[in-house]
C-alpha cells in the first residue's frame, strides 16, 4: 500500500504529538489550551484534490505552509507539533463515524463546525494507543482496510492483516 495520493479521496486521521502543554489561538474558537499528549484529527478529503489536503497539512506541520484555513492548521502550525502518522480510508465517507468513536479532545467544536459532532479532535496519552484506537474506529465505521502511513509519507502498512 502507498501513502494517500492527491487524486484519491476519502477520510483521513492525522495522528500528531504535542510534547508540552500549549495555549494556541484557533481562529473563531479563540484561545484553546492543549495538554501535552497525542492527538488525532479526523477530516474528509472527498472534494476536488482528494488527499492533497493531507499533504497540505504535512506542509503546515513542517513550517513550509503558513496559511491557516481549518482549525487543525492552528494546532499543526505550533512549532512543537509534529504529524507522526496518517490513517486513511480511501473512498469512504466515515469522518463523523470515526471521530465519535475516539476519546474526547480538549476543544469542543474543533473541526466540527459543519456537523453535529462534539469535536473531530481527540486526545490520548500515547501515539501508539491512539493510533490503534483510530485504526479500530475505521474498521468499526465500515472502512474494511484502513491504511496507516508514517509521517514521511513513504511507506505504509495495512493495519488489518
Amino acid at each position: 500500500m502507498t501513502a494517500p495520493t492527491a487524486d484519491g479521496g476519502g477520510t483521513y486521521t492525522l495522528v500528531a504529538e504535542l510534547p508540552e502543554t500549549a495555549t494556541i489561538a484557533v481562529g473563531a474558537l479563540g484561545e484553546c489550551r492543549f495538554p501535552a499528549g497525542a492527538y488525532a484529527y479526523t477530516g474528509s478529503a472527498l472534494g476536488a484534490g482528494g488527499f492533497s489536503r493531507v499533504h497540505r497539512h504535512r506542509r503546515t506541520a513542517a513550517g513550509t505552509h503558513d496559511v491557516r484555513h481549518w482549525h487543525i492548521d492552528y494546532l499543526l502550525g505550533h512549532p512543537t507539533v509534529g504529524i507522526d502518522r496518517v490513517v486513511h480510508g480511501p473512498g469512504v465517507d466515515v469522518e463523523c463515524a470515526v471521530a465519535t468513536r475516539l476519546p474526547e479532545g480538549p476543544v469542543e467544536g474543533f473541526g466540527a463546525s459543519d456537523c453535529d459532532c462534539r469535536s473531530h479532535l481527540s486526545r490520548a496519552a500515547t501515539l501508539d494507543d491512539l493510533t490503534e484506537r483510530v485504526v479500530s474506529a475505521y474498521e468499526t465505521a465500515g472502512s474494511a482496510r484502513p491504511i496507516r502511513s508514517d509521517s514521511g509519507g513513504g511507506s505504509s502498512t495495512d493495519q488489518t492483516s
